[in-house]
């Protein structure tokens, strides 16, 4: 499996994402690409350089859960290729209010995914308290420690059956950054 094959497949498409949900490709092995807990991608242990190449990879990755285990694939029409993912392959870098009243939160990833922390984009805390939002289908961004930070400082404290929890909102949703 090489990458320039896959590229290959890739390059026809537009700027929406493919629709990796219809397709049902013939698993055909492992390829040598890894994304490190920071975000980061690799092949064969060289860092990609070229942001519109892994944003072009990004749009075709799915992950699949079985026994328990995240599994990390690249899929096109023709082929699905497994990657390793260390922690989530996106990081939630940004934020900002899209209004003044501060009510709706737009956040954006290190791969320039935009989208509104909201109901269809929660932000999920994991046992270990480590925070998550949902980019897209079930693929994960690790929420940047500026980030959690920044809305640490925003958050306010609210009184609830698990304590004192630091709580913000965005698009009507409540979020909750953990408890104390």
């Amino acid at each position: 499996m090489s990458l320039d094959k896959i590229s290959a497949q890739l390059s026809g498409s537009t700027k929406s994402l493919p629709p990796v949900e219809s397709w049902n490709p013939p698993y055909c092995g492992e390829i040598d690409i890894h994304i490190k807990a920071n975000g980061d991608w690799f092949h064969e242990g060289s860092a990609f350089k070229r942001l519109p190449l892994v944003k072009m990879f990004a749009s075709v990755l799915i992950k699949e859960v079985n026994n328990e285990l995240d599994e990390y694939f690249l899929v096109t029409p023709v082929e699905k290729v497994k990657i390793q993912v260390d922690d989530a392959p996106f990081v939630l870098t940004q934020w900002h209010w899209l209004d003044e009243k501060e009510t709706v939160m737009r956040v954006s990833t290190n791969l320039e995914d935009e989208f509104i922390l909201d109901e269809e984009h929660p932000l999920i805390v994991n046992e270990k308290g480590d925070l998550y939002v949902t980019v897209r289908r079930n693929l994960l961004a690790k929420v940047h420690r500026n980030v959690y930070y920044q809305w640490a400082d925003i958050a306010q404290d609210q009184q609830t059956i698990n304590g004192t929890e630091l709580v913000f909102s965005s698009a009507g949703c409540q979020f909750v950054l953990g408890a104390y």
